[in-house]
């Protein structure tokens, strides 16, 4: 074994490899290297004197590295442990039990991130009587690696390398998830600040979106006298005939989610951006940054409370919805430039009258920037390829048709508008149906597949910028994959207004904790930047849970544990991520203490 200097993305690291002699695709034998340890950059080691690496190369073959972590691997290394365990029949240490000890990683993150010692100092400051912090850590570990109810999360309180609270009384979980609500705003500023002043966030582009979660239930909440109901029926994002509520999510460039903000589920997507922003952003103190939204967000409104605090826009917006005239700028070739044959942009400056939040006039200037792409092309005429076709094999023969009641909600935009009946909203005649289609608008539908049009405050920000800027906003996309799918953060399976926020900002903690993970993965020297890629997580959500979920102790006797699965391909990854270094031995109650406090986030 020997130590190496390696460069990933300008960055010099450290890392201890052992060579050895493999066949290649040819069966010749040849030489390879295997990854025995990543020890971390070596800007954390430098000591500033001459020769750091040669003179750390030396003391490693001498027996006495200049780093710690390099004992245990040393050659003049003190004699192998040797063990000897006796059980006889019926010993309870003969039938295995392990026990998860992932969660020591997420204790770690949790505490880096101010969580741990905000929830103590809150415990303490208000005489807390019951384990406010055992809680909310069973609440994080049980949400990341396996969801389930608030009671159910509290049962799972054995099922750790020790117990997480001692003779827990369930329903003091309710109690917890109160004052996650009361405290959210120290919540998300406590970990905006742990992020700026740790991990240097980057804020100069905040994107925002808003996804809804549903309710197994079957009526709305109703609205009373002192507040409205917070479980209502919406636009379901995932089509469900069942009363959701509305979350607002904010990110930051790097992936990270800054905060949420939940709504009632009848709030139009549009409603929700200005409040969420006085909630939580406008009091940040970030300095000037660049609003992102998807058209959803395309309200003047909302752009002129951004940029009336200084702050600037990327937002995209409906060409269905344009008028004529802009349509026909879209697609009129001249002014466009092509960077090949599959991808083109322009933009032009414009100036409109608006009415801001308190219904003035406004005057503004914006700049419009339109592009084509082959690949958008082609996404959007396979998702509208079933009711394209239908359209034509109707035009072609329509009396061979029954129109369904979604099919005919479809079809009104396609209809001639002096053929409509508005007031009876009556479903019409498939023999009827050809002559009241508007081909004319079909045609002018299949002629804006691909084109895509964005508006922004910069006016001097590169067309091309403004574009790549604004494709930032798929990562909330799949932010919100991962809260419904790998969080199950829905069907919500608590009623009050308090517990349901606190239920989201639980789900969102545990999503902060998971990009931290996929963050310090992409940071591994052996990393494979995928250039194609607009960003890349590293590793799955699904993948990070599992590995975690098979980190696991075992106790042989009343002395010795033994650690299961961290041989396994993903959790040695993530092992390596945090320079969490487990030799192949039994260890003492005193070395897994050691071992904990040993993780650090942050180099």
């Amino acid at each position: 074994m020997y130590i190496e200097k390696c460069t990933n993305n300008g960055t010099a690291y450290l890392r201890l490899v052992e060579s050895y002699r493999a066949p290649n695709a040819n069966g010749v034998k040849v030489a390879k290297k295997k990854l025995i340890l990543n020890i971390g950059p070596l800007s954390k080691f430098d000591d500033g004197k001459p020769d750091y690496v040669q003179r750390l190369k030396e003391s490693f073959k001498v027996g006495s590295p200049l780093i710690d972590s390099l004992k245990p691997y040393c050659e003049k290394n003190q004699p192998l442990e040797h063990y000897k365990l006796e059980y006889t029949e019926g010993d309870p240490y003969l039938i295995g039990s392990p026990k998860l000890y992932s969660h020591i990683l997420i204790e770690q993150i949790m505490k880096e991130i101010g969580l741990i010692d905000l929830f103590t100092h809150y415990k303490a400051q208000y005489k807390i009587e019951f384990d406010l912090v055992g809680f909310i850590r069973l609440l994080v570990y049980g949400r990341l690696l396996n969801p389930a109810s608030k009671i159910a999360t509290i049962g799972q309180n054995d099922d750790y390398y020790q117990p997480i609270i001692d003779n827990p009384y369930e329903y003091n979980v309710y109690d917890s998830l109160d004052f996650v609500y009361k405290y959210r705003k120290t919540i998300f500023n406590t970990l905006n600040k742990a992020m700026v002043d740790k991990f240097n966030r980057k804020s100069s582009l905040v994107f925002y979106d808003v996804t809804n979660f549903y309710f197994e239930i079957e009526d709305p909440d109703e609205d009373t006298d002192d507040e409205k109901g917070i479980r209502k029926m919406g636009v379901s994002k995932e089509e469900r005939k069942l009363p959701i509520v509305q979350m607002g999510l904010f990110m930051d460039e790097q992936g990270f989610p800054i905060s949420i903000e939940m709504f009632p589920g009848n709030t139009l997507d549009h409603q929700t951006v200005t409040d969420a922003l006085k909630s939580s952003i406008d009091d940040m103190k970030y300095e000037r940054f660049i609003f992102v939204g998807d058209r959803g967000m395309t309200n003047y409104p909302n752009l002129l409370h951004i940029t009336s605090l200084g702050n600037g826009y990327i937002v995209s917006k409906s060409i269905l919805k344009s008028t004529k005239k802009d349509k026909e700028w879209l697609l009129d070739d001249n002014g466009y430039i092509y960077t090949s044959n599959d991808f083109k942009y322009k933009s032009r400056i414009i100036h409109k009258k608006v009415k801001d939040e308190f219904g003035n006039i406004k005057e503004i200037t914006e700049k419009e920037v339109v592009y084509w792409s082959k690949r958008f092309e082609d996404r959007q005429k396979h998702e509208n390829k079933s009711f394209l076709d239908f359209i034509e094999k109707l035009k072609n023969s329509p009396e061979s048709f029954r129109i369904s009641k979604a099919q005919a909600k479809d079809l009104k935009k396609f209809l001639k508008s002096d053929v409509e009946n508005i007031d009876t909203g009556e479903l019409i005649n498939s023999h009827k149906l050809k002559a009241m289609l508007d081909m004319d608008k079909v045609n002018s539908f299949n002629s804006l597949m691909g084109y895509y049009k964005i508006v922004t405050s910069e006016l001097n920000m590169p067309d091309t910028e403004v574009i790549d800027k604004y494709h930032g906003l798929s990562q909330i996309e799949d932010q919100f994959r991962i809260m419904k799918g790998d969080l199950n953060t829905r069907p919500i399976l608590v009623r009050t207004k308090e517990h349901i926020n606190a239920h989201l900002i639980i789900c969102f903690i545990s999503l902060l904790i998971l990009r931290i993970i996929q963050y310090k993965i992409k940071e591994l020297p052996d990393f494979e930047k995928d250039d194609d890629k607009y960003w890349q997580e590293g590793m799955s959500a699904n993948r990070i849970i599992n590995s975690l979920n098979k980190w696991t102790i075992d106790k042989m006797n009343d002395e010795y544990f033994r650690f299961n699965n961290i041989n396994d391909k993903d959790l040695s990854i993530i092992l390596n991520a945090f320079n969490i270094n487990i030799p192949a031995k039994l260890y003492k109650p005193a070395e897994l203490r050691k071992l904990k406090v040993s993780i650090k986030l942050w180099l």
